[in-house]
């Protein structure tokens, strides 16, 4: 079973909205022929009721001050309330039509029988859905930029939820590990990872030690947490593997193999043990059933806090 969680931006999976059936439409019968009416000698003067509204749906100064959800792939626009909304279309083998918010922007699919008129309805009907994911996305893409890495000497990401600076020390070879971190500096400061690194090394060479580093202190640490809730839950794992997944924090077979996403380490310990309990729990439970929940919160009684903070909490974008 997956452990899927939004991580950041490039990694949040897809908000998908309940698919919409689209009423079939009655064949249209033949028009009856209505027998014009008589020409008034005189024109009547038209009441103010009957004046036809000649002004555009969106007042022109609204237009100026519209937000904008561009998908890349877009091919139809709209305007949702306050928003400008041009989206990916693509019609396919189904039944109903499905909506689905993205990195990238919105997505609609439909059956090759809906006409585009009810497509557009479909749209407006999920406008309020629709806007708030697209904001939240917009949101999260914002959040990760501001934790883009400038890879070089001072460079700065959470380790274990608490800031780290990088110091390019190619002086020492660090018996081998690549880095060392200094101890907790009073007063609160951060703390530093010295990398045996050339000072003028190029951002990736800085950004692959880097990485190097945290994912060995990604499988020391989760190793650690393995053995720490394995005997509680009652089960037993048999092999671990670091992923880089973009779309998952960890998965879990039957056969007992565990995979967690090494980017995890950038989290709290708190954070990690949920994640730690939450695959682990599926070898006892292999879905996401009350029961399994209740597995999880018998090691992690504040899961439900913790699961939040994992996808509120911006992943820093290794860029």
């Amino acid at each position: 079973m997956d452990l899927f969680e939004g991580l950041g931006s490039e990694f949040a999976p897809p908000a998908q909205a309940p698919a919409v059936t689209p009423p079939r439409r009655p064949r249209k019968k033949a028009p009856v022929p209505v027998p014009p009416a008589p020409v008034p000698l005189v024109a009547a003067t038209p009441s103010t009721e009957s004046v036809v509204d000649a002004r555009p749906a969106v007042p022109l100064a609204d237009t100026l001050t519209l937000a904008h959800f561009v998908h890349p792939q877009a091919t139809r626009e709209v305007v949702l309330g306050s928003a400008r909304v041009a989206y990916e279309f693509k019609r396919g083998q189904r039944k109903t039509i499905g909506f689905l918010v993205g990195a990238e922007g919105l997505s609609v699919r439909a059956p090759r029988w809906v006409t585009l008129r009810d497509v557009d309805a479909a749209v407006r009907e999920k406008a309020d859905w629709i806007l708030r994911k697209l904001a939240e996305t917009q949101q999260r893409n914002a959040r990760v930029e501001a934790t883009r890495i400038a890879w070089e000497d001072g460079a700065e990401f959470p380790f274990l939820g608490e800031p780290v600076v990088i110091r390019l020390d190619p002086k020492h070879g660090f018996a081998s590990v690549g880095g060392t971190l200094d101890p907790a500096v009073e007063g609160g400061g951060p703390r530093t990872l010295r990398l045996a690194v050339a000072q003028n090394a190029a951002p990736s060479q800085i950004r692959d030690a880097a990485q190097a580093w945290l994912m060995r202190q990604a499988r020391k640490l989760f190793i650690e947490r393995l053995d720490h809730f394995a005997p509680l839950l009652g089960v037993s794992w048999q092999k671990l593997s670091l992923s880089n997944a973009a779309t998952r924090w960890g998965s879990a077979s039957a056969d007992g193999s565990i995979r967690l996403n090494w980017r995890l380490i950038h989290f709290r310990l708190p954070v990690v043990d949920y994640v730690v309990a939450h695959e682990l729990a599926h070898l006892r439970v292999m879905d996401h059933s009350h029961r399994f929940w209740e597995t999880v919160e018998s090691v992690v009684p504040d899961y439900g806090v913790l699961r939040q903070q994992l996808k509120d909490e911006a992943v820093p974008r290794w860029g």
